[in-house]
């Protein structure tokens, strides 16, 4: 019986050295996944460590919010983490899954998870409204500012005839950045 342990960080400036410490004392192996968000489609690590466990592993995490973000998530994986006769733990809530409470617990954890997130997606949303509405510019900042944008029409329409890979390469953009700078500056 191995235990493997599983960290997933939404941000890759995201510390995880807390988990790590913590899954070290008990699991054999740790994995980690840095800058994927739970409900991702493509959680590669985390593939790995499924694909690694065998009948009579367990699958250790520090919180059931670090693996899984929605409920049906949550039961889908553990409906196959347990059909492979594999065990979960989760070192922060202490319940067995195997148990009819065990799995009520496990549930309404992942419920709350999923709230705690449709919250956090909800004041991200208004907070960036609020700021919008102040004048505040939400995004990336603009590769090119709008003299070298000025420069950069000025020389693609002289002779003889730069491309736009030679006036990107001079800007230090992709061709792609340019068009699109020159396009929304053209819509102005």
């Amino acid at each position: 019986m191995k235990k493997l342990g599983y960290i997933r960080t939404s941000t890759d400036k995201q510390l995880a050295d807390r988990q790590i410490d913590q899954l070290h004392k008990v699991c054999d192996q740790v994995f980690i996944e840095d800058g994927v968000s739970a409900v991702g489609k493509k959680r590669p690590v985390y593939e790995t460590v499924m694909t690694a466990l065998s009948e009579g592993d367990v699958f250790v995490v520090v919180a059931l919010d670090r693996a899984y973000r929605s409920v049906i998530d949550a039961l889908t994986e553990l409906d196959k983490i347990h059909q492979r006769g594999i065990a979960f733990c989760s070192l922060s809530q202490n319940f067995d899954t195997r148990t009819p409470e065990g799995k009520l617990l496990y549930t309404v954890s992942a419920a709350l998870a999923e709230w705690e997130r449709a919250i956090l997606r909800q004041r991200t949303r208004e907070g960036m409204s609020a700021a919008k509405l102040r004048g505040s510019k939400i995004g990336r900042p603009n590769k090119l500012s709008s003299k070298e944008i000025g420069w950069a029409k000025t020389n693609i329409n002289q002779a003889p005839y730069p491309s736009i890979a030679d006036v990107s390469a001079q800007l230090n953009v992709s061709p792609s950045t340019l068009r699109r700078a020159l396009k929304k500056a053209n819509q102005k």
